[in-house]
C-alpha cells in the first residue's frame, strides 16, 4: 500500500508554515487512499525540546489530521521516534563503509568556508572541497570523536519529477558535494535517518518545503547506494514573512499552540491553508477532511505565501 508521512522535528513549536505543509501532505495522502505514518524526527538531539513531541502531536490532532501509525497509536513499523531507531542507521553506515561510499572527515565548517568553494544550489552553503576524500576503506581511521562520516556523491545528473516543481535536475558532485551522514560525536544525520526510515516504513510520497529540494538529490543518492527504493517528492512553497524570509519568530508569534490556547478555531487555519494553496476560492473556515475531495497537485499555488502579523493576530481578536 502506498504511504505518506508526517515528520515533525521537535526542535521547537510548530507554526503556520508547518501546519500548511502537514495539511498538504494529509490531503494528498487521503485523496489518493494512502496510509499515513507519523514519525518524530528528533535525531537533531542538541536542539530537541522535551516538550515539543507531545505538543506537535496535539497540534496535528487539533488541526483535524489523523494517521494510521505513529508513536501514540503504534503500528507494524515501530518505533516511530528516530532516536529509538539508531541500530538501523548503524547497519546502514556499516554497509556504506564496506562499499567505500563514505570517508572520515575532520574538517570544520570554517575549514570548508576558507577553502573558497562557492555555493552552487539555492539554500545551500559552500561545497565540500574534497580535503579528506582520498581515504579508502581499510585505511587507518582518525581518532574517535574527531571526524564525521561524509558520503561520496556521484558525478552525474539526477532527475526527479517533483509533484509541485515538475522536472528538476542536479549533479550532486558539482552542485552539492560530499555531505556528512554523522556528526563528530557519532550521532546520525537527518539525511541518513530519513532515507533509512522512509524505506523501512514503506513511505512512497514525501511532502516538504521547497527549501529542502537539494536534499531530495542527496536522499536519492543514499537510497541508491543502499539499494533502497526512491520516494516521490512534492516540494511545496514556503510561508514567508513580509521581508521575504522564511516564517520565523521575527515575524510575530504564529505558533499553533498559541492559536489553540487563544481559542482560534482550527477550521480558520485549515481554510486559510486551503485558500493559500489554491484549492479553494475563499478562506472560508473548513475542517481538514472537507478539503480532501478538493485536493489535486495540479491546483497548487506555486508561489511563496506571505503572512502579515496583522492577519494572524486578527484570528485571535475574533
Amino acid at each position: 500500500m502506498s504511504t505518506g508521512r508526517l515528520a515533525p522535528s521537535p526542535t521547537g513549536a510548530q507554526h503556520l508554515g508547518n501546519a500548511r505543509t502537514y495539511l498538504l501532505a494529509y490531503w494528498s495522502a487521503r485523496s489518493t487512499g494512502k496510509k499515513i505514518i507519523l514519525r518524530i524526527e528528533d535525531i537533531d538531539s542538541p536542539r530537541v525540546k522535551s516538550w515539543a513531541i507531545q505538543q506537535a502531536i496535539d497540534d496535528l490532532r487539533w488541526l483535524g489530521i489523523d494517521w494510521d501509525e505513529g508513536p501514540d497509536v503504534g503500528g507494524p513499523h515501530s518505533p516511530y521516534i528516530q532516536t529509538e531507531r539508531q541500530s538501523l542507521y548503524a547497519k546502514a553506515l556499516e554497509r556504506l563503509i564496506a562499499a567505500n561510499r563514505v570517508f572520515p572527515c575532520n574538517c570544520s565548517r570554517q575549514d570548508i568556508a576558507d577553502a573558497g568553494s562557492a555555493p552552487h544550489f539555492e539554500h545551500e552553503g559552500n561545497i565540500y572541497p574534497g580535503t579528506c576524500a582520498s581515504w579508502q576503506n581499510g585505511d587507518p581511521l582518525p581518532e574517535a570523536g574527531t571526524f564525521s562520516w561524509r558520503f561520496r556523491v556521484n558525478d552525474h545528473p539526477i532527475e526527479i519529477d517533483d509533484l509541485v516543481l515538475g522536472k528538476q535536475s542536479c549533479n550532486p558532485a558539482a552542485h552539492l558535494g560530499a555531505f556528512p551522514i554523522t556528526q563528530k560525536n557519532g550521532s546520525y544525520s537527518y539525511h541518513l535517518a530519513c532515507v533509512v526510515d522512509d524505506a523501512a516504513m514503506g513511505v512512497s510520497e514525501v511532502v516538504r518545503g521547497d527549501d529542502l529540494l537539494p536534499s531530495a538529490f542527496r536522499h536519492i543518492e543514499l537510497a541508491d547506494a543502499l539499494d533502497l527504493p526512491r520516494s516521490h517528492y512534492a516540494h511545496v512553497p514556503l510561508i514567508k514573512g513580509p521581508d521575504g524570509r522564511r516564517l520565523a519568530k521575527r515575524h510575530g508569534d504564529t505558533r499553533l499552540s498559541l492559536y489553540r490556547e487563544q481559542g482560534v478555531a482550527p477550521e480558520t487555519i485549515v481554510g486559510w491553508a486551503a485558500f493559500t494553496a489554491g484549492l479553494t476560492d475563499t478562506a472560508t473556515p473548513r475542517s481538514a477532511d472537507e478539503v480532501i475531495p478538493l485536493f489535486a497537485w495540479s491546483k497548487l499555488n506555486r508561489n511563496a505565501i506571505v503572512v502579515h502579523e496583522q492577519e494572524t493576530t486578527g484570528w485571535i481578536r475574533d
